[in-house]
């Protein structure tokens, strides 16, 4: 079971495992989400463009970096609805880059209700440390009474 509301304070920091991303992520993100824009499909089309070569979706790094910190058990069972994301894509994802997340705790507050909201502040970084996005995301998350 992940960690409850209060098992998060602002500050704390988690570091994924790496995952490398593939000419078959991108494939099947175009499947999944119906983008088959020539950017991530079409190797001559993009030889042609300021990265050279096809890049990954800006959405498909996003989701591996949920995926990754979903492998971490922080939300495991215990979050009850993604509420907002806030995402800046600050450079290209490319086929065979490894990539990772630093998971940080951005803030926590109570709802009127006496829910638990907590936001998570992602970088993802690729081989190279260099940030190629971040943002947050804001979970309605149990809190430690609900789940006793």
């Amino acid at each position: 079971m992940g960690r409850v509301y209060e098992e998060f304070e602002p500050g704390q920091t988690w570091t994924t495992q790496a995952r490398t991303v593939t000419e078959a992520d991108v494939v099947m993100f175009c499947g999944i989400s119906g983008d088959y824009n020539p950017l991530h499909t079409d190797e001559e089309h993009c030889r042609d463009t300021r990265f050279g070569t096809r890049i990954a979706h800006g959405p498909l790094g996003m989701s591996m970096a949920i995926g990754l910190m979903s492998q971490l058990n922080l939300i495991n069972g215990t979050a009850l609805a993604l509420l907002n994301l806030n995402w800046d894509f600050c450079g290209p994802i490319r086929f065979g880059d490894t990539v990772h997340a630093r998971v940080t705790t951005h803030s926590t507050r109570r709802t009127k209700a006496g829910d638990g909201i907590v936001t998570l502040h992602f970088a993802v970084l690729n081989q190279k440390d260099e940030t190629v996005q971040e943002g947050t995301a804001a979970m309605l998350v149990q809190t430690g009474a609900a789940a006793a």
